[in-house]
């Protein structure tokens, strides 16, 4: 008997009560405009010749779309970028041989950070990216996949099982704000298998031999890869059960919560290899800025001394640009991506492979999953549920049909407001990619690479406009959550 591949699905977009492609809050502005149209048109009807040109721009302003956007916000967010490039914020530049502590401060929305080193209770210690401006923590957890090409499919339909299971298990710990999955790929820089090479080869071997083994370390490069894959899990001492706000309370407690994530993560289809350390996060840093120094860095924390080989003043670029359309650092351009709208259909378990998977370039893929309260998802899915109803009502009161999307969408409402009271967790999921490439005349090949992988995987990125500092800080193990970032007050 054939038995058909187990297929996935539940992204739906949050989307309240708005109406014409509004949030909320602009629903509620655009009704409250309208009726104060209205009554200036009933009291004082000699005033509407001249409010119907503001309204009828502003109405274009917030209801036509470019790029799925309102010109409004395009232009507001242009604004803002000039504004800033006028100010220098756009580019950074470290004073190598400036005596001062904040000389090799990160750059943009990674200039909060500082990496401390913690002890895991084992005899053995981990890094510990530590933002000193919102408090939180965030440690990473090194992992290995197996691959659901060479599983048994019923093996691959337990661990995304239990892959639900875990991150549905997140609800119920409220010090965690939210968890990154990230694949890191690059080619390999081949200095691993050349410094093997070396000293495995006999010095009074063949010349011949010699010669081939040389050949074949100069092309393996070529046909390799160097895949890092790893969890990095948000902490939030403020809110967690012990209520620590000191340093020190709050990092026992985060190792404490990681014991429990690390063991919970085996059924999930990965190997936990252990928690980064504080010289491996640098060097994740550091390689991300300069993809150059992979080798190098590889190198350095494959020595004997690889916990004190690398610290915070070495991760970070001499100098970095930030343009509209892509980010220039140290020995690399690189271009980012976010997640503008997940797959409509319902997905096999491998459908990011081909996003994730190795290519000519180093590339980053980060999954975020923001875990909803258990006691406020209910809440949140009833309010969605809720919202699709007054939509449908608003349409049949103004003689609209359904469409099928609208259809669907309320059906989605409904199936994870179901799923949500069997038991099922809550996440608000993003995806963020960025590729980097050492030659800029490489750059639109590489674009066209990432973009085509995403549309295999049933994916519509969207280019970070004017963001793309933050999509690349986003896929590093630092904590950077890009929603939380555009809620705070930009000084």
């Amino acid at each position: 008997m054939k038995h058909e591949p187990r297929t996935y699905g539940g992204w739906r977009q949050r989307r309240g009560v708005g109406l014409l492609g509004l949030d909320t809050t602009a629903t509620f502005t655009a009704l409250g405009a309208a009726m104060g149209v209205v009554l200036i048109a009933a009291v004082v009807p000699g005033l509407l010749p001249y409010l119907l040109p503001p309204v009828a721009l502003g109405a274009a302003l917030g209801l036509v779309r470019v790029g799925g956007e309102p010109p409004a916000r395009l232009a507001w967010a242009r604004w803002r970028w000039w504004w800033g490039s006028r100010r220098g914020h756009t580019r950074y530049r470290a004073g190598v041989v400036v005596d001062h502590p904040r000389a090799f401060q990160l750059p943009g929305v990674l200039a909060p950070l500082t990496l401390l080193s913690a002890e895991d209770g084992y005899g053995g210690r981990y890094g510990v990216v530590w933002d000193r401006r919102q408090g939180l923590l965030t440690a990473t957890l090194r992992v290995v996949p197996a691959s659901t090409w060479l599983a048994d499919r019923n093996d691959a339909d337990g661990w995304v099982a239990s892959w639900g299971g875990w991150l549905a298990g997140l609800g119920h710990l409220p010090a965690v704000r939210w968890v990154s999955v990230t694949v890191d790929t690059a080619p390999e820089p081949g200095s691993t298998l050349a410094e093997s090479v070396g000293r495995a080869l006999d010095p009074s071997a063949p010349e011949r031999a010699r010669q081939i083994m040389g050949e074949l370390v100069a092309t393996a490069p070529a046909a390799a890869a160097d895949v890092d894959t790893r969890v990095s899990i948000t902490f939030d001492p403020k809110v967690s059960p012990t209520g620590s706000t000191e340093l020190t309370g709050a990092v026992a407690e985060l190792g404490r919560v990681l014991d429990g994530l690390a063991s919970a993560l085996g059924g999930c289809g990965v190997a936990v290899l252990g928690r980064a350390t504080a010289a491996e996060i640098a060097g994740i840093v550091r390689t991300a800025f300069d993809p150059h120094a992979r080798g190098e860095v590889n190198r350095l924390l494959a020595g004997a001394d690889a916990d004190d080989a690398l610290t915070w003043c070495d991760a970070g670029p001499i100098g970095a640009v930030e343009y509209t359309g892509h980010y220039e650092h140290d020995g690399g351009t690189s271009v980012s991506w976010a997640w503008h709208e997940p797959p409509r259909q319902n997905v096999h378990s491998n459908v990011l492979a081909r996003l994730v998977a190795p290519g000519p370039y180093p590339k980053r893929v980060t999954l975020q999953y923001r875990p909803l309260p258990a006691a406020a998802a209910s809440r949140v899915l009833q309010q969605e549920v809720n919202a699709a109803a007054f939509r449908a009502q608003f349409r049949r009161r103004t003689g609209r049909d359904e469409t099928a999307r609208d259809s669907w969408d309320a059906a989605r409402a409904r199936q994870a407001a179901a799923e949500e009271a069997a038991g099922a967790g809550v996440c608000l999921v993003s995806l963020y990619t960025t590729v980097t490439v050492t030659d800029p005349a490489e750059l639109p090949r590489a674009t066209a690479q990432v973009e085509a992988a995403a549309d295999n995987a049933k994916i519509r990125l969207r280019r970070l406009w004017g963001s793309q500092a933050a999509g690349f800080a986003t896929t590093l193990p630092c904590g950077i959550y890009p929603a939380e970032l555009s809620r705070r007050l930009v000084h």
